[in-house]
């Protein structure tokens, strides 16, 4: 029997969580869903949108399905994140027929970005320029003492050798396992060394260093600028992508939009001995009540958190049922032209079980 941990989010993500939730029932796994207090329920039973008795579920848990938060439920997610120490976010980015993409050959677009997710300048470590003063930093560009720059803010950047080996290790793991399956096996790293050679420098040498024990892998490394094009012009030559951060929270969302959309994109959050599960998008406050959010993303992020805890049959069954309801494409919802409502679609799904 697994544990899994669920937090419905804000605004439409419960729209997506719930009939999501419906359909893993139909599965008949055993898994015991757990439900503790989270956001605003945490904070009407408890006093605290994050009370203890939601974290000690999450130690509990195998793993955690989560939606979309607009703040109330941060709490937990930065507990999954960084008290967790899930450093790998994995997006996959893959065509199925029926997507509404912007491409006029989609395809056959099938690869997944790895961001490291823990480190960089979402460490948060910001502050005013006097605070640098003592610490008589000078900028190699403006040749001038950080500190006399004027009136502004500083964030650091932070890589660190083991973040870079861990999520590296992580994506090289991952490209075998797809060349297994009769994918390209290829890892390709993007950075801006160039130009933040000390930072992303380090992060490029610990990959290169770390693709060598897998001498099976394809390694290749572009300047992210330069990554960023390849996406959108050559999306059918990746197969797994490799970025600190800052630059995988962007391209991966922006990777998205090649296939249809953020309604399409499922997000997974993985450590060493945790993971947690999320769609992509955002809590989506505009379309709340309307029961119309595309839960694609919700449903295939349950994919992929079945993946992770053995259910490899229930998580084919699963993404099958999703192909198959865009391959026809009678039951799709309004970002994909459709006219279909969020439970609508769900229950299309859960008919081609």
């Amino acid at each position: 029997m697994k544990r899994v941990v669920v937090v419905e989010g804000e605004d439409a993500a419960p729209e997506a969580m719930r009939p999501t939730l419906a359909l893993l029932e139909k599965l008949a796994l055993e898994v015991e869903w757990l439900r503790p207090p989270v956001g605003e329920r945490g904070v009407t039973e408890h006093g605290n949108p994050f009370p203890p008795e939601a974290r000690d579920a999450i130690d509990r848990s195998d793993a955690t399905l989560f939606g979309a938060t607009s703040g109330k439920s941060v709490g937990a997610l930065f507990y999954l994140r960084w008290g967790k120490q899930t450093y790998a976010n994995v997006r996959p980015i893959r065509f199925r027929s029926g997507y509404r993409s912007p491409l006029a050959r989609p395809d056959e677009i099938d690869f997944v970005i790895v961001r490291e997710n823990l480190e960089d300048l979402y460490m948060g470590i910001e502050g005013d320029l006097e605070a640098l003063e003592p610490l008589n930093l000078l900028s190699g560009t403006a040749r001038r003492p950080v500190a006399e720059l004027g009136p502004g803010r500083f964030a650091l950047k932070v890589i660190t050798e083991e973040g870079s080996r861990r999520v590296a290790r992580f994506a090289l793991e991952l490209a075998r396992r797809r060349r297994a399956r009769g994918g390209r096996g290829r890892v390709t790293c993007g950075t801006k060394h160039n130009m933040l050679w000390q930072s992303d420098g380090l992060f490029l040498k610990v990959a290169q260093e770390t693709a060598t024990d897998y001498p099976d892998v394809e390694f290749e490394s572009y300047i992210v600028d330069d990554l960023a094009r390849r996406i959108v012009a050559l999306p059918h030559e990746l197969d797994v992508v490799l970025l600190p951060n800052l630059y995988g929270d962007i391209l991966s969302d922006a990777a998205a939009g090649l296939i249809g959309g953020l309604g399409l994109a499922p997000s997974g959050c993985y450590g060493d001995s945790y993971a947690y599960f999320e769609s992509a998008h955002g809590s989506a406050p505009d379309i709340a009540g309307q029961n119309r959010i595309n839960p694609t993303a919700t449903v295939l992020s349950a994919v992929m958190m079945l993946e992770y805890l053995g259910f490899e049959d229930a998580a084919e069954r699963l993404d099958r049922a999703v192909t198959s309801v865009y391959a026809e494409g009678h039951t799709l919802t309004r970002d994909q032209d459709g006219h279909a409502t969020t439970t609508e679609f769900c229950e299309a799904v859960a008919s081609r079980f």
